[in-house]
C-alpha cells in the first residue's frame, strides 16, 4: 500500500467517524553502510525502516497512533486508537494542529546518487588499506567505514496542508589506531561526501592526529588561556543544547529562562541555527509539525533573540513558533531541536587564533563528555587532552588534564574565534558547528 493509498484511507476512516482536525504523518528511513577490521569487512547492514502516525484533537485533546502496518484494516484501526488515546488524555496542553506558513523555503540539493552495495565495500577496503600503509605503526582497532542514507517525510491534515521533503546523505570515516614502544594512541577523521579526492586525505589526517599525541606529558594545575578547537567546541555546543529550548526553560530546567532580549554572551558572539545551510545535505523547509522552518540569530551580538519553540511552548509564551519541532522517528511526538547550529565564524585564521593567545593549551578532545556535564547549572568539569601553545605554536603534546568551568560563563568570556566554522556528522536533521574559541584563564586540573 502506497502512501497516496494510506492517505485516503486514513482520510476516508477519519471522515467516517466525525473528526474535524486531523494529521497525518509519514517517514521511510532507509540506509546502508559497511565497516572494516583488519583487511576485511567486518560488517555490512541495509535496511529500510518507516510508518505511519495518524493525530486528531478529540475534545480538545490530542490523541495519536502510529504503524509500521500500512494496510486498510490496519489504517481503520490507526483511527480508532487515536480517537481512543484522546480520551484517556488528562492534562491541559493546548492541542495544536498547525494550518500552514505563508510560505516555505525551497530545497535545492543536488541529487545524490546512492552508491550501490559494492562500491560502499570497495570505498571501505581501499582507505583501510591506504591508513595500513600510511605508517608502520598502525595496529589491529584501526577501522574505516562508509555509509548512505535517505529520509523521505510527507505531512498532510485536515486544514489542507501538505508537505513533502526527500534528503539524503553519504559519508565515510577512518579511526586510525597506532601502537609504538607500547603505547597506543588513537584518532578519527569523518568526510560528508563520496568524493575520492577527499576520502584521499581521510588517512592522511587521522593517521598525522593519533602520530601527534605519541609522547604526551602532564601538566601542572592552574589557569591556562585555553583555545578549545572546532571539534570540541561544538560538542560543548552539543551537550549544552537543550539550554536553548523553550520546553526546558518553561519546565525550569534552563537557566535561559526569562532572558531573551538580555545579554548571554561575549558581544561579539553569534549562534545561528540554519535549516537550509548551504553545503548541509539534511535541509527541511518545515519542522514535524509543519511549521515553516528558517534561518535565525538565538544569540546575536551576545544578546539572546530567541529561544527555540515548537507550537505548544510557543502558545505558552504567547509567541509564534520557530520551527523547531522536529521528530525524531514516524513514532515520536515533536520535540524541541535545532538544525544546523553553530556559533558564527570571526576573522582570524586558526594560526592567527594562536598568536593573539600566545602561550597555553590547545584542547583537541574532551573525553566523556556527557557525563561531565549538568545542562541545568551549566557545571562541567571534562577530562581532556590537546597541545601546549608557546609564542603561538603547537608544541608538546599533552594528556589526562581536566577542564572544569561553567557553560553560561564560558560564552561571556569567550575573546576570539576562528575565522573557519567546522561541523560534526548530521543526526536527522541536527549538526552541531563551531570555529575554534580563545578564552583566558581556565581551571586546569593537572598532575
Amino acid at each position: 500500500m502506497n502512501f497516496d493509498g494510506v492517505k485516503n484511507t486514513l482520510i476516508a476512516e477519519a471522515n467516517r467517524v466525525g473528526l474535524a482536525d486531523y494529521e497525518v504523518y509519514f517517514m521511510e528511513s532507509s540506509g546502508i553502510s559497511t565497516e572494516t577490521l583488519r583487511h576485511e569487512i567486518s560488517s555490512f547492514s541495509s535496511g529500510v525502516s518507516g510508518g505511519v502516525c495518524f493525530r486528531c484533537i478529540v475534545d480538545g485533546h490530542m490523541g495519536n497512533a502510529s504503524t509500521e502496518l500500512l494496510t486498510e484494516e490496519e489504517m481503520r484501526a490507526l483511527v480508532a486508537r487515536a480517537v481512543a488515546n484522546a480520551k484517556n488524555i488528562e492534562n491541559d496542553d493546548k492541542a495544536i494542529l498547525f494550518a500552514g506558513s505563508e510560505r516555505y523555503e525551497t530545497v535545492t540539493l543536488p541529487t545524490v546518487e546512492r552508491p550501490a552495495s559494492a562500491e560502499l565495500k570497495e570505498i571501505a577496503l581501499r582507505m583501510q588499506k591506504q591508513t595500513y600503509k600510511g605508517s608502520e605503526f598502525v595496529t589491529d582497532g584501526t577501522q574505516s567505514g562508509v555509509f548512505s542514507d535517505e529520509i523521505r517525510m510527507e505531512l498532510m491534515n485536515s486544514h489542507g496542508l501538505r508537505l513533502s521533503n526527500r534528503v539524503a546523505m553519504s559519508g565515510a570515516f577512518v579511526q586510525a589506531v597506532i601502537q609504538k614502544d607500547g603505547e597506543s594512541q588513537e584518532a578519527f577523521d569523518f568526510n560528508l561526501g563520496l568524493q575520492s579526492e577527499e576520502l584521499k586525505k581521510l588517512s592522511d589526517k587521522a593517521l598525522e592526529e593519533a602520530l601527534s599525541k605519541l609522547g604526551a606529558v602532564e601538566i601542572p594545575s592552574g589557569k591556562y588561556d585555553v583555545i578549545i578547537s572546532a571539534k570540541q567546541m561544538r560538542s560543548l555546543l552539543s551537550a549544552f543544547s537543550s539550554v536553548f529550548s523553550a520546553k526546558q526553560a518553561q519546565l525550569g530546567l534552563s537557566l535561559l529562562k526569562g532572558k531573551e532580549g538580555e545579554k548571554v554572551a561575549a558581544d561579539f558572539l553569534t549562534l545561528v541555527d540554519d535549516p537550509m545551510r548551504e553545503g548541509c545535505p539534511m535541509q527541511t523547509p518545515f519542522d514535524g509539525e509543519g511549521v515553516a522552518t528558517y534561518k535565525k540569530n538565538v544569540i546575536e551580538n551576545g544578546v539572546l533573540k530567541t529561544l527555540l519553540y515548537d507550537l505548544a511552548t510557543a502558545d505558552r509564551a504567547g509567541v509564534s513558533s520557530t520551527g523547531n519541532g522536529q521528530r525524531v522517528s514516524y513514532s515520536t511526538a515533536p520535540q524541541i531541536s535545532p538544525y544546523s547550529f553553530y556559533l558564527a565564524a570571526g576573522k582570524q585564521s586558526g594560526e592567527g587564533l594562536k598568536k593573539t593567545m600566545g602561550d597555553g593549551l590547545y584542547i583537541t578532545e574532551f573525553k566523556g563528555m556527557h557525563a561531565g556535564c549538568n545542562a541545568v547549572t551549566g557545571d562541567f568539569s571534562i577530562e581532556s587532552a590537546g597541545y601546549t601553545v608557546r609564542d603561538g605554536q603547537l608544541c608538546e603534546a599533552v594528556k589526562s588534564f581536566t577542564v572544569a568551568g561553567n557553560f553560561f560563563d564560558l560564552l561571556k568570556a569567550i575573546e576570539a574565534v576562528s575565522d573557519t566554522v567546522e561541523f560534526g556528522i548530521p543526526s536527522g536533521f541536527t549538526v552541531f558547528g563551531s570555529p575554534d574559541v580563545l578564552i583566558r584563564q581556565m581551571s586546569i586540573a593537572g598532575k
